[in-house]
């Protein structure tokens, strides 16, 4: 049975000069894609239909084609012809996944990190089966042979050698070129995660998921980029904690249907003089 529709938390009014906010990031990577307006519109179009389809139907009731027509203001006729064109996210590929898996391991699992994290240099292989990024990449997957995993790790600057013939994990690395699957996939991921969590509490009568941020307006350029430096090393070291407890409790987990996620961000930009709110203005 659908979740009852929760109650109008916006008038049309608000909410569209709140999506010109929203949205322009979205607008601008587009327009830095190649990806015109009647792209973008059609993608919104056929988006508009599978939530209104899915998420808004009434209990016991076929969703018609007229319903969706009327909730979306599409033309029915257009609804017709496209709810049998679901959308579809792209999937993860194989190799991308394994590849996340690898490098989670290796800065949550003892064997490979040290006790705040950070990962230890590995020797190729290890005659007594000792630590060894050998060893890693087979206790993650059998599918890809270590070697080729390093080739594409040492092509990327992902892993280094090191003077002793070590494999080394850059972590400031981790996160690929633009033009990577990965990069694709998790800037994906993690901004959908973010904007349903948002949506979720705006819709809740008691907000369910943890959203917060500080941030302070009209400082100086320097102060901005000394609280960036310290926000990046200490929510890197917030999350790489998590990553190793997760990793430690996910061992006795029985599995099932969960799913559990925590991310941060950090901005630091400069802007026009009428674009900032008050001086030092801070919120938790």
């Amino acid at each position: 049975m659908p979740t009852p529709r929760a109650k109008r938390p916006f008038s049309e009014e608000n909410l569209q000069a709140m999506l010109i906010r929203v949205l322009r990031p979205l607008v601008k990577l587009a327009l830095s894609s190649g990806l015109g307006f009647p792209a973008f519109s059609a993608v919104l179009r056929r988006l508009y239909i599978e939530v209104a389809e899915n998420d808004f139907a009434l209990a016991n009731k076929q969703q018609t084609d007229s319903r969706i027509s009327l909730l979306t203001g599409i033309h029915r006729k257009d609804v017709s012809r496209l709810r049998g064109e679901p959308l579809s996210e792209a999937a993860l590929p194989p190799a991308v996944s394994q590849t996340g898996r690898v490098i989670a391991r290796w800065l949550a699992d003892p064997t490979y990190c040290d006790e705040n994290g950070k990962p230890l240099p590995l020797p190729r292989t290890a005659p007594d089966d000792g630590p060894s990024f050998e060893r890693l990449v087979t206790e993650v997957t059998r599918d890809v042979h270590p070697r080729a995993v390093l080739d594409e790790w040492l092509d990327r600057g992902t892993a280094l050698i090191d003077a002793e013939g070590r494999v080394t994990l850059d972590v400031a690395s981790v996160v690929p070129s633009a033009a990577d699957d990965a990069r694709r996939h998790y800037f994906t991921r993690n901004l959908h995660d973010h904007a349903l969590a948002a949506v979720t509490n705006v819709l809740s009568d008691s907000p369910p998921h943890l959203e917060r941020a500080v941030h302070y307006d009209r400082i100086s350029t320097e102060l901005a980029a000394r609280l960036d430096g310290m926000a990046r090393e200490e929510t890197m070291a917030m999350l790489l904690k998590l990553n190793k407890i997760a990793h430690q409790l996910v061992q006795q987990d029985p599995g099932g249907d969960g799913r559990w996620i925590t991310g941060v961000y950090v901005m630091n930009e400069t802007v026009a003089p009428d674009a900032s709110t008050g001086a030092g203005e801070g919120k938790p």
